[in-house]
């Protein structure tokens, strides 16, 4: 014991041992009640790493379970801390009243528990809808079989109430008189569709005309002439334009044709020519019949024997198709289309190529009409190749564009200064009949056309691209001025 401690003891009062003893339940004093600093220390430590355990816990649970780690912030303010005079004052008060103060609780590590406000989870990205670009109509009906009816020749004569001027090329429909004549067809057929008066054939030759029409292909001096000898187009390069330059009549196996953008659509075509299963008798093919490569064609002509003209069948004059074992199948005579209109229409080819003698045509357009394929999205055109290019009235007339054909020399003809129509390097205006369900009967057009406007047409019904001359920016198809039936 120190000095110090010795005479405080010296001067304390003596201890009466008989008093009464001390309350066990009695306060102590504030020295003996607080904890010691270190035992605080250890206390607020503990706290902390428990704090860290625990978060460090929920953080990885909130990992594995794929959910952002989101900040809550507590909408009420935070409890006031105690100023510092009043906790102190507390013991004064204590000792000012004679008694020891009431127990202070030691401060808590772990703040007071605030109310969490749920907010909702940000919402995870749509995936991105690409755009699609909606088609603008095109007027087009939903054509499902397409009859090409081809005669040989045919001039259009127009009626007297047009015969002193060139009709204009306005699209009006008009009532036209049982006298006017388009491919020779019978006024009771004109009267049953839609007149179109200033359609055109392309070129001369009836059968450069049925390939323009199959390919967008110009003539050769030999398709001209309805190829009088069965022989490749030499050299056969093609150019930028798309055209097999050289001359000949049978188109490489590259070049483009309508029956093979069909194909590769997943369509039919069939082609019904007269005459063309007469060859039996002689030991021929009934069908996809042609002359040997590289020999004169000894159907140039009909005979009373045989009645197949081989040019009125353009189909084997394309490599692609006669080479192929399918044109059999689909390059057969006229006598086999009345069994194919029995068929039902999903069964039909959606171009059917008729080439009939002028005797039988009204006849054929009577069956085709009576059809399921006609009554089902059906189309029938009547035209001829061309006009007559000989004789009393020949028309080498031409319209719509005025193509530069790299086989032909250039005629040295000039197209008007203005209009459609050019007087020379043509195949005549032939006119043209449209029977269908989409048009009205008894009408006309008066819209410049000729046969690279019917590919087209053909194409766009099927959304087939052009082909040849038929992409010319300046040709168009049918449209609907002349799919004009009500409904």
């Amino acid at each position: 014991m120190t000095e110090k401690k010795k005479q405080q003891d010296k001067e304390a009062p003596p201890v009466d041992k008989e008093a009464t003893p001390p309350d066990k339940d009695a306060p102590t004093s504030p020295e003996n009640r607080m904890p010691a600093p270190w035992a605080l220390g250890m206390a607020v430590l503990g706290t902390l790493a428990l704090g860290v355990l625990i978060g460090s816990v929920t953080d990885h649970y909130a990992q594995n379970a794929g959910f952002p780690t989101v900040l809550l912030e507590s909408s009420e303010p935070p409890p006031e801390e105690a100023a510092p005079e009043t906790a102190a004052a507390e013991p004064a008060e204590a000792e000012a009243s004679g008694g020891e103060s009431a127990p202070v609780a030691a401060p808590s590590a772990v703040p007071a528990e605030t109310p969490l406000v749920e907010e909702p989870l940000p919402e995870s990205p749509k995936p991105e809808v690409p755009l699609v670009e909606e088609e603008l109509p095109t007027g087009l009906p939903e054509v499902k079989h397409v009859f090409v009816v081809m005669q040989k020749e045919g001039s259009f004569e127009a009626p007297p109430a047009t015969t002193a001027k060139r009709p204009s090329p306005s699209r009006a429909k008009r009532s036209f008189p049982t006298k006017a004549k388009a491919s020779a067809a019978p006024a009771g057929l004109i009267q049953q569709g839609e007149l179109l008066t200033n359609y055109y054939a392309v070129t001369k030759g009836a059968l450069a005309n049925q390939i323009a029409l199959l390919s967008g292909q110009g003539p050769t001096p030999e398709t001209a002439a309805n190829c009088p000898n069965y022989a490749d187009v030499v050299p056969g390069t093609e150019s930028a334009e798309g055209q097999v330059e050289g001359n000949g009549c049978v188109y490489p196996a590259a070049t483009e044709t309508l029956p093979g953008q069909l194909a590769e659509a997943g369509l039919k075509w069939k082609a019904y020519i007269q005459g063309i299963e007469g060859g039996a008798a002689a030991g021929q093919p009934t069908a996809c019949r042609h002359p040997a490569p590289g020999t004169p064609d000894p159907n140039l002509t009909a005979t009373p024997s045989d009645a197949y003209e081989t040019w009125r069948n353009p189909f084997v004059y394309f490599h692609s198709i006669v080479d192929a074992p399918e044109c059999a199948e689909a390059n057969v005579g006229l006598s086999q289309l009345a069994a194919d209109l029995k068929l039902k229409a999903e069964r039909f080819p959606a171009l059917a190529y008729i080439a009939p003698d002028e005797a039988q045509l009204e006849a054929v357009v009577t069956e085709i009409k009576k059809s399921l394929a006609y009554k089902d999205g059906g189309m029938i055109v009547v035209t001829s190749a061309q006009a007559p290019q000989e004789g009393e009235k020949p028309d080498a007339s031409g319209c719509c564009i005025d193509p530069d054909f790299p086989n032909l020399p250039d005629d040295g003809g000039e197209a008007p200064p203005s209009g459609p129509v050019r007087e020379t390097n043509g195949g005549g205006r032939v006119g043209l009949l449209l029977l269908s369900p989409y048009v009205e009967p008894g009408t006309t057009s008066e819209t410049y056309f000729n046969h690279f406007s019917l590919l087209v047409t053909i194409e766009e019904l099927f959304e087939l691209e052009r082909l040849g001359y038929g992409a010319e920016p300046a040709l168009t198809g049918f449209d609907e001025s002349i799919f004009n039936a009500a409904g």
